[in-house]
């Protein structure tokens, strides 16, 4: 805690909700089908598994506003399907499956109170957080819910909770898709290093 002297988390929790952790099993529930998976135990990349788990997660990435202002237009595709198409290819092409499910442990496995200094006492690792904190959710976010970080917020002294509204949901933190979003982060962030 006395290393750290600014945080900003956007998009992000302090620890994984039991509903991200459900979403993970989904995604992860997808690859593992494959029957090149082989318990992990692949000769060659699961190749099928993993575009499905691109094309699942498709769905979890952007908010139901994305799809309904068909958003994915102002992003490069030209269709809904191009744009499964494109997850798909994307995590077969770009992922080892075995890497990919060590990244999803992770996630699950997120909480800042494991260990021996706060032994599951999450309210006590919150409240140990003496960094300057601006906590960034954005409120169409389908895993990183904005009342995770309200929660957080009552616990970390010096914290402000500044939400943003962005219908690309956790893909508004991706360069590029939501300019808007962009400007807030940096507006932020130049605040936190003032």
């Amino acid at each position: 805690p006395k290393m750290v002297k600014a945080i900003l988390p956007f998009c992000a929790s302090s620890k994984t909700s039991i509903h991200n952790h459900v979403f993970l099993e989904g995604v992860k529930a997808a690859l593992l089908a494959d029957k090149n998976w082989n318990k992990g135990n692949y000769k060659k990349q699961p190749v099928s598994g993993l575009k499905a788990f691109g094309r699942v997660y498709a769905g979890w990435a952007f908010s139901q506003d994305f799809y309904r202002q068909k958003l994915y237009k102002k992003i490069g595709y030209n269709s809904v399907k191009n744009l499964l198409d494109d997850w798909a290819d994307d995590h077969a092409k770009n992922w080892d499956a075995n890497d990919l499910l060590s990244k999803l442990q992770t996630w699950q496995l997120n909480d800042i109170s494991e260990g021996p200094i706060y032994n599951k006492n999450y309210i006590k690792a919150l409240k140990s957080i003496k960094a300057k904190t601006i906590l960034m959710p954005c409120n169409q976010d389908l895993y990183f819910r904005t009342k995770d970080n309200e929660f957080e917020k009552k616990f970390i002294p010096n914290a402000s909770l500044r939400p943003f509204n962005s219908p690309y949901g956790h893909c508004a933190a991706n360069p590029g898709n939501d300019k808007n979003f962009e400007k807030k982060l940096d507006k932020n962030i130049s605040e936190l290093l003032n």
